[in-house]
């Protein structure tokens, strides 16, 4: 599962050496970030497990079940031994529902660990059947979801992206829907500020929310339903986009499971340079919830396009494409295949710069051609935003150009308003209608144009990837932890025992016992 750009033609004259030995660098940086998590667990780890056994609901002054459950074994120091077995063990022991367990313990009316311990063998029995009917249920959403497909026309990529954030989830529903009507193939509903460092996940429907929407089973399924229904009318599948990051990343990639979201922003390393979360923490939870997003077909977009809204967009390209490399190698070892992996990179250089357009350009045909059957999120123009929104709009028609020009999976719509507010209906209606006339005119500019051999486009690309080659020798080298301390991406330093989240992380004991990653890797075809 380790595709390169040699079946590809290089239109910049590219390297296929280079690029194999990148990737062999990447795969080693992946090897030891592989061994390090496996050997450990987390607190959202633990909570994912207990909603796939049926644990859902919040008490009465709003925290959720989940919480309250892993809170118990985190008490008891236990947290290394992870949640399944006691769990478990109460269901069997009082002939329960995880869900009543659930409400007992919080009650105050059962505690996991004082039950009488039944024989491992009747508690493994009982989980993995568990185990397997949640596998059964992922498995079921994803055909859903293909067989919608199925019977739905398609737009050429790349796809048409755009966000709604009103904070009200009924309202987002009703945005999300006009903006299928006007052409839109993926809606996101973008996720109130701060969710990602809140260490629970909201409970039911919201209608507040400061600069976007919380993320909840019960607003996915909201607004799920909503473009369903305005997708049969329009005889298209629109797909559905949340964040899947923070301190509750493979919660929320279990909630999407069970709710057939079709695109979550997933990425290893953005919360830890963006949140400053904890990187133990970070690249734990990523690795679990990335085998659940695999196996629920969902698109995973990564986050190196947020790199260079801190960074020099002009000097620090190479740091974008090291860490695509190494995003798509700790992928691959969560079983997300390359058509399943959005690898993330935006257009942001100084609209002033001379030939600024040639050298974005260079860069996403670069990534286009190194990662070939990606399916690519390209983001728009947002650093150099001004409130001059003909300059806005000049600025969203030269990306739209590169995007249909080399053939971008996804194309994050950009706002010609984005310096001003989160966007009204007829701001996502301009942009929609530019990107249409855009791609329709520019369809098959790609096979049409060819670079100048040795000229400004190719030098860029070229030069990009040989920087990117020695930096990743560089980590491969010193690790990605050592990386990140030193500022390597975004210009952000992170350490590996500071940031949020690290008190949730644990080692695993002997005892340690997690059924559902066993199935997980196994449907994944992960161990052999």
């Amino acid at each position: 599962m380790n595709p390169t750009s040699s079946t590809v033609h290089s239109r910049l004259d590219l390297d296929p050496d280079t690029i194999a030995a990148c990737r062999a660098a990447a795969s080693d940086i992946a090897d030891d970030v592989d061994r390090f998590v496996r050997e450990r667990t987390t607190v959202a780890v633990e909570r994912t497990i207990t909603r796939f056994l049926g644990v859902d609901d919040a008490d009465e002054d709003g925290t959720p079940l989940p919480n309250r459950l892993v809170d118990t074994l985190v008490d008891a120091g236990r947290l290394g031994d992870g949640i399944t077995t006691p769990l478990v063990n109460a269901m069997r022991s009082l002939d329960r529902s995880a869900a009543d367990v659930a409400r007992a313990v919080t009650a105050g009316e059962v505690d996991l660990f004082t039950l009488p311990e039944l024989p491992a063998h009747d508690i493994r029995d009982t989980a993995e059947r568990l185990t397997n009917d949640a596998i059964a249920t992922i498995r079921q959403t994803r055909n859903t979801r293909a067989e919608r497909i199925a019977r739905s026309t398609t737009h050429p990529d790349p796809l048409l992206y755009v966000i709604v954030a009103t904070g009200n989830i009924y309202e987002d529903a009703v945005q999300a829907r006009t903006a299928a009507i006007q052409g839109a193939d993926i809606i996101a509903v973008i996720r109130s500020t701060g969710q990602s460092l809140i260490d629970y996940v909201p409970y039911g429907p919201t209608t507040e929310g400061f600069g976007g929407t919380y993320a909840t089973q019960a607003n996915f399924r909201i607004v799920r339903e909503a473009l369903d229904d305005v997708g049969e009318q329009l005889g298209r599948y629109i797909m559905l986009c949340n964040y899947c990051s923070g301190l509750c990343m493979p919660e929320i990639a279990a909630m999407g499971a069970l709710e057939r979201l079709d695109m979550m922003l997933n990425d290893a390393l953005y919360g830890v340079l963006f949140r400053d979360i904890n990187m133990q923490r970070t690249l734990i939870d990523q690795y679990f919830s990335r085998m659940i997003n695999g196996l629920a077909g969902v698109i995973l977009n990564t986050g190196e396009d947020n790199y260079l809204t801190t960074d020099d967009a002009v000097e620090a390209t190479h740091t974008v494409l090291t860490s695509q490399f190494i995003n798509e190698q700790l992928a691959f070892r969560c079983g997300v295949p390359p058509e399943q992996l959005g690898l993330g990179h935006a257009m942001e250089m100084d609209p002033t710069l001379e030939n600024g357009f040639l050298l974005e350009l260079a860069q996403a045909q670069l990534v286009r051609e190194v990662f070939p059957h990606h399916r690519l999120k390209y983001m728009p123009p947002t650093r150099y935003m001004t409130g001059n929104i003909l300059r806005g709009l000049a600025q969203d028609t030269l990306f739209n150009i590169i995007g249909a020009w080399t053939r971008q999976g996804v194309q994050l719509l950009g706002m010609h308003t984005e310096a001003m507010h989160t966007p009204h209906i007829a701001d996502r209606h301009i942009a929609l209608e530019n990107a249409q006339v855009v791609m329709n005119n520019l369809r098959d500019i790609g096979d049409e144009v060819v670079f100048r051999p040795g000229g400004l486009i190719q030098k860029r690309a070229q030069d990009t990837l040989a920087r990117t080659a020695e930096l990743l020798e560089d980590i491969r080298r010193d690790g990605l932890f050592d990386a990140l301390g030193r500022g390597t991406f975004a210009g952000v330093r992170r350490l590996p025992n500071a940031g949020r989240g690290l008190a949730g992380v644990a080692s695993r004991s002997p005892d340690y016992y997690n059924p559902l990653e066993t199935a997980l890797r196994r449907a994944l075809h992960l161990d052999g």
